[in-house]
């Protein structure tokens, strides 16, 4: 029946006899939520949660259950669920809780893009543009970089350039801003 509402949404939907069945499926690259009742034969929800969270996954998961308490509640929060409902719940709840969820899963995946495009481009600076940039970011002045390197100052001021170039970067406030993600 929760598919059928889903699939009525025009939510993608699939569903899984078990948790097991659901673990041997999945793909990581898929941008989705997992809805789960808490208990279920064979693997319950928390050691699903569990068993993903040792696994490195990060996908947001709803649990539903008719039976839940306070305490497994909080477990199942402090272990980074997205949210909890307790059966009987309304079909818009359920929907406007998924599209929340997705919504803010886009945003993480769309940071952790971003984080893995400015690592990429931090590798490909060599150890000294490395260190200029470091000193640029904590707000040090060419001059006093250059001293400090025993370098002119306009070396300093080619390897700021070379940074700013390799990293894509237009100003200065837009290299800490990045520098400052993946730090």
């Amino acid at each position: 029946s929760l598919t059928m509402l889903l699939e009525s949404e025009g939510l993608a939907c699939e569903a899984f006899a078990s948790a097991f069945d659901f673990l041997e499926a999945y793909d990581p690259e898929r941008h989705a939520c997992i809805v789960s009742d808490i208990r279920m034969p064979g693997m319950n929800g928390l050691e699903l949660q569990e068993r993903l969270v040792e696994s490195g996954v990060e996908v947001p998961l709803i649990f539903i259950t008719g039976h839940g308490d306070v305490p497994m509640a909080v477990t199942a929060m402090k272990r980074g669920a997205a949210d909890f409902i307790q059966k009987p719940f309304g079909d818009q709840e359920l929907i406007d809780r998924i599209h929340q969820v997705l919504e803010q899963e886009k945003s993480r995946r769309a940071a952790r893009l971003e984080e893995k495009v400015i690592r990429e481009r931090l590798s490909t600076l060599t150890p000294r543009e490395t260190e200029v940039m470091e000193r640029v970011v904590r707000g040090q002045a060419n001059k006093v970089i250059a001293m400090d390197l025993g370098v002119s100052q306009r070396t300093v001021e080619l390897h700021r350039a070379r940074v700013m170039r390799k990293l894509r970067m237009r100003s200065l406030a837009e290299l800490v801003q990045a520098v400052g993600k993946v730090s």
